[in-house]
């Protein structure tokens, strides 16, 4: 496993992303920069009334997340590694769906102003799941502002997530099928996605783990 560089860990929403990169950077004494969606005032609007709080909500995300860029462009990463529970690229994928095409287009203009400062990660690990296991995970942890999450809407940012990595060709990459393991609760599962990780290199990679045997 690599001693320092920038790790980014994606994927839809309830995949698990923020828990492996707590758990990926506690066994490799990195640093962590996570997303913290709680922070975005325009969320539960939002799910409730998608077309009146896209923009707000998108805008939110959109500089939040060039603010948490910011934050790993401060950082040595010659001397630490960090890993992150986002892709600044990413943010188009919900942008593109969720906005009418004006607002798109205002909101490229920011995008692509900021994404110049942005720095290409060293390593990308796209967590994939089945929706209804996306569903069932988003269920389990019980966040307010999710309750109004309908399965057609998460279906289709599913779809666009493995669109947008399916094309994704910019930093070496590992896809995941964690549809049917635990690696927050099954030493195994966790133990054997950091072995697969451990031997990334370039291109393109697909993982698909056994069975969970938690």
């Amino acid at each position: 496993m690599r001693e320092n560089g920038y790790i980014v860990v994606e994927g839809p929403l309830g995949v698990g992303k923020s828990s492996l990169s707590k758990l990926l950077a506690e066994r490799i004494n990195g640093e962590t920069i996570l997303e913290d969606a709680e922070e975005n005032p325009f969320l539960t609007k939002f799910y409730k009334d998608p077309k009146r709080f896209a923009f707000q909500a998108q805008l939110f995300f959109t500089l939040r997340r060039f603010q948490k860029q910011e934050e790993i462009n401060q950082i040595d990463l010659f001397k630490r590694i960090v890993v992150s529970d986002f892709l600044f690229d990413k943010d188009r994928i919900f942008a593109r769906y969720n906005l009418d095409d004006k607002e798109f287009y205002l909101y490229e203009q920011l995008f692509n102003l900021l994404k110049l400062r942005t720095l290409k990660p060293d390593l990308v690990i796209f967590l994939q799941a089945k929706t209804d296991v996306l569903k069932e995970r988003i269920e389990k942890r019980k966040r307010n502002y999710e309750k109004s999450i309908n399965i057609k809407y998460l279906d289709k940012i599913n779809q666009a997530f493995n669109d947008f990595f399916f094309h994704y060709n910019e930093t070496p990459l590992l896809v995941i099928n964690a549809s049917e393991i635990d690696f927050v609760n099954v030493p195994s599962d966790l133990d054997n996605l950091i072995s697969e990780i451990s031997k990334m290199e370039k291109g393109t990679k697909y993982y698909v783990p056994l069975k969970s045997k938690g």
